[in-house]
């Protein structure tokens, strides 16, 4: 019985198996042995990858692509797992969004976005007409004289004549007076490029105004600020700005042309250099008002502010402008322009002053710059940056703040020095113009003892010059080579010493003042020159010995043509250079004291040789017991005032430069005291110590003092052999050779 069952088993097993076998590839085998259809879609996990659909069929399945995308082997129904459906870019080959928008392509998908000026609805994006929801608003957003039109995805604006919106269609209409370039009076007639200028800025402010053109103007703004900065760059070539009148003329164009050219700049941010102009200008347009800092900056000069000041609070006309502006030489057509400067008088006693920076202008679109809410930092770099000029080691020197007033002057009302180093200083200024810093040089203290000391000084030395000059010209002892030179050497110093004292101060007018220095600095290196050819004398005489002359032609080509030569280089140079606000002498700014330093420093030079050879040659000749003692003692004593005699030149001039450098007071009185007693110095070194010079003197006196009768007796009784020796003794003193 057990046996029957388990056969009977077996052998229902061995019935299903058989079913099971026999079900089809993608079929299943239920409980009473049926095949079903399996779906591969629910029991496979993710069949067909990524971005595909699966379908479920009759033993099988397929996959296709969602839509959006597509399958990179062409297919469209497949059963490969992964089958590679790929992303669709509906917006290649054509918008599917229409003209207002664009498309934007997503995965599987894409998404319309409208263009500015239009607006989404349920036909697409539509256009938004500006003019008439400006108009429900009750905003006018082309300003009072302009007219709205609108056209697809925008408006423009249509300006009456007289206002313009600078080419840029969707800004307000801002009036325009184009008669501000007007050149039929003022400085442009005495300035051909300041008229050049006016007429290019009118006929382009014209174009902009012009009713016909309106919109379809085409400006380059960039190509007009770079013509206008080259024509001011031929203005500012030297001698073409010769008065106050000229400068506020050139500055006032030049300002209100950038706030013509600022608008139809394309870029937000504009920089251009030329050779003596250099300008920045910032813009930012919008229907709101601009905020947030402004910096600008060139290589002398920077601005801080911020937009809010620039734009102003009046009407907004869609856009601010800043700029900064500099002007290179501006700053020697306008430094004596000084008036209305006394506030800064210090011990009683006005300053002198001098620009010490560039000339910058600094320009916004705001047309009410003169009383701002918000102060403007403006930082200036000095010209020069001398340590002893430094605030808080010279007391003597003061920066001060200043800017170009319609009254053609100076003016530090409004402006504040925040603080000032060797090399800048910063400037707070509630109004803008054109702005500078002054360096004011304060009179040092206890003037009156030095100009006492100097008119005394001088006035003793110029009595002393006179005598040697008529003790070298007359007395016929001392007549050679070496007394021509003294005798010159005398007449440069007493010519330098006359004119140093009458003239030295005289800074008024500019012409004279020029004058006085251009005689300063010939006849102070005529001194030096001689004194150049006394150290040559004297290494001619101790080396050469016989015929140590030299030809008067040769004398004065070099004391008084080589001076010249290098006075007339230098005026044609710097003529400029020639006067200062404080004396009547070679400017320090420019280098130009130095075709009066460097000639004299190499004079010195090379006298000090000339020097050192020639007492090496007398110890030689002492060393060998020379017989003629008597000649080599008068060439030491020749070289000794010779050496003395450059010393306390050569000396006085080094004191002196430290003195214009405003250095300490005392070396103020040690430069007045050897430059007022030079003469006195002279008179003593070749004439009182010269025994030669000495017995003229006594016989000369001794003549005045005799009576009458013995001069006539001593006369007749001197014998023709005594006549004979005195020309013999004298003719041993006359002619250098002898020595």
């Amino acid at each position: 019985m057990g046996s029957r069952k388990e056969l009977l088993i077996l052998g229902l097993l061995c019935l299903l198996r058989k079913c099971v076998s026999n079900c089809s590839q993608g079929y299943n085998v239920i409980g009473n042995g049926q095949c079903i259809d399996m779906d591969e879609c629910e029991e496979i996990a993710d069949p067909c990858g990524k971005h595909a659909e699966c379908h479920n069929t009759k033993g099988s399945f397929y996959c296709q692509c969602q839509p959006g995308f597509m399958n990179i082997r062409g297919k469209i129904n497949f059963t490969e797992h992964n089958g590679q459906c790929l992303d669709v870019n509906e917006c290649n080959n054509s918008n599917p969004c229409g003209p207002g928008a664009y498309c934007n392509n997503t995965i599987g998908a894409y998404t319309c976005i409208c263009l500015p000026g239009y607006t989404n609805s349920s036909d697409g994006c539509v256009d938004i007409n500006e003019c008439n929801e400006a108009e429900s608003r009750k905003e006018d957003i082309c300003g009072e004289q302009g007219a709205c039109e609108n056209i697809n995805g925008s408006y423009w604006c249509k300006c009456q004549p007289g206002f313009t919106n600078f080419g840029n269609e969707k800004i307000p209409c801002s009036e325009l007076d184009c008669n501000t370039f007007s050149s039929n009076s003022g400085p442009a007639q005495s300035l051909g490029g300041l008229a050049d200028i006016l007429s290019m800025m009118r006929n382009s402010c014209l174009a902009l105004s012009n009713p016909t053109t309106g919109s379809e103007v085409k400006s380059d703004g960039k190509a007009l600020l770079t013509k206008l900065l080259k024509a001011t760059d031929a203005i500012l070539s030297p001698d073409h700005l010769d008065n106050s009148n000229s400068v506020s003329g050139l500055l006032d164009t030049v300002e209100n042309s950038i706030r013509v050219i600022g608008p139809q700049l394309k870029e937000n941010h504009t920089r251009i250099n030329d050779t003596k102009t250099e300008a920045e200008i910032a813009v930012q347009r919008g229907k709101n008002r601009p905020t947030g800092p402004i910096h600008l900056n060139n290589a002398n000069a920077s601005l801080d502010t911020d937009w809010t000041t620039a734009a102003g609070t009046g009407p907004y006309p869609g856009f601010a402008m800043a700029a900064l502006l500099s002007y290179k030489n501006l700053e020697r057509s306008v430094n004596e322009s000084f008036e209305g400067l006394s506030a800064y008088k210090k011990d009683g006693v006005d300053p002198s002053f001098q620009i010490f920076s560039r000339v910058v202008s600094v320009v916004v679109s705001n047309p009410h710059t003169q009383n701002l809410s918000r102060h403007v930092n403006i930082t200036l770099r000095h010209l020069e940056a001398p340590l002893l000029l430094d605030t808080e080691k010279s007391p003597n020197v003061s920066y001060i703040c200043v800017y170009w007033s319609e009254r053609g002057a100076w003016s530090p009302d409004g402006c504040y020095q925040q603080r000032s180093n060797t090399t800048h200083t910063v400037c707070s200024c509630e109004h803008l113009s054109s702005f500078a810093v002054l360096m004011a040089r304060h009179d040092m203290k206890h003037t009156f003892g030095l100009e006492l000391i100097t008119k005394i000084g001088l006035t003793i030395s110029l009595l002393c010059l006179i005598l040697c000059i008529l003790t070298f010209k007359f007395c016929r002892s001392i007549q050679g080579t070496r007394t021509t030179i003294h005798l010159h050497l005398c007449i440069c110093l007493f010519m330098a010493d006359l004119i140093f004292l009458a003239g030295i101060s005289q800074t008024k007018p500019v012409g004279g003042c020029r004058f006085v220095a251009a005689m300063l600095h010939f006849f102070f290196l005529g001194v030096f020159a001689w004194m150049l050819l006394e150290g040559v004398q004297l290494y001619r005489m101790v080396v050469l010995v016989f015929n140590a002359t030299i030809r008067p032609l040769y004398l004065y080509i070099t004391g008084y043509g080589a001076p010249l030569v290098i006075l007339i280089i230098s005026a044609i140079i710097r003529p400029e250079g020639y006067g200062t606000d404080q004396h009547c002498w070679l400017s320090l700014n420019d280098g130009l004291i130095w075709s009066f330093f460097g000639p004299v420093c190499f004079i010195i030079i090379l006298n000090v040789f000339f020097f050192i050879i020639t007492v090496w040659k007398l110890a030689q000749k002492f060393a060998t017991l020379n017989p003629d003692l008597s000649k080599l003692h008068k060439i030491r004593a020749f070289t000794v005032t010779a050496i003395a005699q450059m010393c306390i030149l050569g000396l006085m001039w080094v004191f002196g430069a430290f003195l214009f450098e405003e250095g300490p007071m005392v070396v103020a009185y040690v430069f007045t005291i050897l430059n007022s007693l030079q003469g006195a110095l002279v008179f003593i070194m070749h004439c009182l110590l010269s025994k030669q010079v000495r017995e003229e003197y006594s016989h000369f006196l001794s003549c005045i003092c005799t009576p009458q009768k013995k001069r006539y007796s001593d006369l007749s009784s001197t014998n023709p052999s005594s006549s004979q020796s005195q020309a013999s003794g004298s003719g041993q003193h006359t002619g250098e050779s002898q020595i």
